[in-house]
């Protein structure tokens, strides 16, 4: 598992690139599953971007999984400098309706219940936003395939290891472009 500081350094592209205007909420953007997509918006206006794998572990327990995704949550929230706070003040996740199988819906319900858990104690609020909506934003089609929202995202000068990554970093430009989903 990678520290909060090595997570921070895999920028995309590097340095982290400005998107915003600084001052903004710090926000994280999540694609979850047993590989969770994440970008996060700082203060400053800068995106850094990465894709975190969560892959059960030979001899562990089901639940392993869960409680490494809330480890590395509580690391990514507490990279927030010298100041103490929290390096984000909102999460937005996609919100998955159908899966391709059982094993995925349990895997991505157990992923959202810790991050319900985790900023329900935070006090963080999230927001859970629907495939379509992320995918008609960043692509123009609300039903455009993995590769499309890819290429989408490259355009945008990003350099995605994966669809995971690429699906944060389309979310977090939707947040962005929205306000969160205010207008």
């Amino acid at each position: 598992m990678n520290s909060s500081a090595a997570l921070l350094d895999e920028s995309l592209p590097a340095p982290c690139t400005p998107a915003a205007t600084p001052g903004r909420p710090a926000l994280l953007a999540l694609d979850l599953g047993t590989r969770t997509g994440w970008a996060l918006l700082d203060p400053r206006g800068h995106i850094c971007s990465g894709s975190q794998p969560f892959t059960p572990q030979r001899f562990e327990g089901g639940g392993m999984r869960f409680l490494r995704f809330h480890r590395w949550l509580t690391e990514l929230s507490q990279s927030g400098g010298a100041s103490g706070g929290l390096a984000f003040e909102q999460v937005v996740f996609e919100e998955v309706r159908r899966h391709s199988g059982v094993d995925a819906a349990h895997a991505y319900g157990g992923f959202l219940g810790q991050l319900g858990s985790f900023c329900e104690h935070h006090r963080i609020p999230y927001q859970g936003v629907p495939v379509g909506t992320i995918k008609r934003h960043v692509t123009g089609r609300g039903n455009a395939s993995k590769e499309a929202v890819i290429a989408a995202i490259c355009e945008l000068g990003y350099s995605p290891v994966d669809d995971n990554e690429a699906d944060a970093l389309a979310l977090l430009h939707w947040a962005i472009a929205t306000a969160g989903g205010a207008r």
